[in-house]
């Protein structure tokens, strides 16, 4: 009788790579940075095909929509949107102002590095004109998401009106036939996941130490808090409202929540949220189409908690206190970054420079946050992915689309076309 040959999921093959990659991270310390650059080679072989995936995944989900669905699939994602990214924000500050974070910190062993991200801070005008690109291929080679999802909203519905006018639908098949390409390139990249998120990890481990981490412990706990009263109020008010069991939805989400947790990148996790949304929580392939790429960009609901936290953080941190007209300005301004934030490692240190130059903290508070960026970044990520498709799967239920077989295991379907 033949041995039955063994399997392990991509899922748990992770799982033993992160772990694997703290402990020896932790025991080889500084020279662990030598193998850093695999884990960096793997995130850009991921983010050379984001901007494509983001770009078809849209152009096809507004292309192939029949009547007024595009102006209904609009309007509740964006909906949505709205309602978690205030909450979040709110919840923030309530953290901010309860737990204090900031109180008891020493900035003097700090070592400012705030200088070298240097920002403009511009007005909302200037913000919502840099949302339309006046060149969509430096867009592109930007990696700027927002302007190549407005882009490919325009392309579209043009190639949907250019279709309906003439009986060609060629151009949407061809962007679905890239689409189907591109999610290929990405199946093969992502079976090097476990090597590279190893590669990446290791040298957290081996470089961060607990003397820069422990004093920080309260920041990121309330990151922690926020994100556990994230899951505790939007997985049973989603479920309520959608008609379906709660308890089902770790395990659907546990692929995607390893890959925020060990990536700290929403972009990089974008593939595997897509796919997932589609195969295991029984979201339209349209609207997983259509909100993942929008929501990556414009729902960051755990970076806008993690911003307020952030504001309160650096005025408690160097005592420079904030009216409430300050404090609330300062949530405006978070709920505005994370409407086109960085969504790649790195880009906080970029925003929480802004802050600091909008409210006039000193830059020293910035530094400390950055040296635990990772470990908040893992805490965001893991919060902004989880809203993406609960918002993908509350907009498939009010489009009346959403696949409740799919969700109760009770038919399997595939996401590739």
């Amino acid at each position: 009788m033949a041995k039955k040959k063994f399997s392990m999921s991509t899922t748990t093959q992770i799982v033993v790579a992160s772990v694997s990659a703290l402990i020896f991270g932790a025991v080889v310390g500084d020279w662990s940075q030598n193998i850093e650059f695999i884990g960096t080679i793997w995130l850009r072989l991921i983010q050379m095909s984001i901007v494509a995936l983001i770009m078809t995944s849209v152009m096809g989900a507004i292309g192939n929509i029949e009547g007024a669905g595009a102006g209904k699939m609009s309007f509740h994602t964006f909906k949505y949107i709205i309602i978690f990214t205030l909450f979040s924000a709110f919840l923030g500050l309530g953290l901010g102002l309860l737990m204090k974070p900031g109180l008891g910190i020493d900035l003097d062993a700090v070592d400012s590095v705030a200088a070298e991200a240097g920002i403009a801070s511009g007005s909302i005008l200037d913000t919502l004109v840099d949302f339309v690109p006046s060149n969509i291929f430096e867009s592109m080679a930007t990696g700027n998401t927002i302007q190549a999802i407005v882009f490919s909203l325009i392309f579209g519905i043009a190639a949907k009106a250019y279709a309906d006018k003439t009986g060609n639908n060629n151009i949407m098949e061809f962007v679905g036939d890239i689409n189907g390409v591109i999610m290929e390139i990405i199946n093969m990249i992502m079976k090097l996941a476990p090597i590279g998120i190893f590669a990446l990890l290791a040298p957290v481990a081996g470089t961060t130490g607990f003397d820069v981490i422990l004093p920080m412990l309260k920041f990121l706990l309330a990151l922690l808090i926020a994100d556990i009263i994230m899951f505790l109020v939007y997985f049973p008010i989603s479920a309520w409202r959608i008609g379906i069991n709660p308890l089902k939805m770790p395990k659907k989400f546990a692929k995607m929540f390893i890959m925020a947790l060990t990536t700290t990148s929403g972009a990089v996790t974008l593939p595997t949220k897509m796919e997932d949304s589609v195969t295991k929580l029984g979201v339209d392939r349209e609207v997983s189409d259509f909100t993942g790429p929008i929501t990556m960009s414009m729902n960051s609901s755990g970076a806008v908690a993690c911003y307020v936290i952030a504001i309160l953080f650096m005025s408690q941190a160097t005592g420079v206190p904030l009216s409430w007209t300050e404090m609330l300005t300062g949530m405006l301004l978070a709920v505005m970054m994370v409407m086109g934030t960085i969504v790649v490692p790195g880009g906080s240190v970029v925003v929480y420079t802004f802050f600091a130059a909008s409210l006039g903290l000193p830059a020293e508070g910035v530094a400390i946050l950055i040296s635990i960026d990772w470990f908040a970044g893992a805490l965001r990520t893991i919060m902004n992915v989880t809203i993406d498709v609960l918002v993908g799967m509350l907009v498939s239920y009010d489009l009346d689309v959403f696949d409740y077989e799919v969700y109760n295991n009770e038919k399997t379907v595939e996401y590739t076309k």
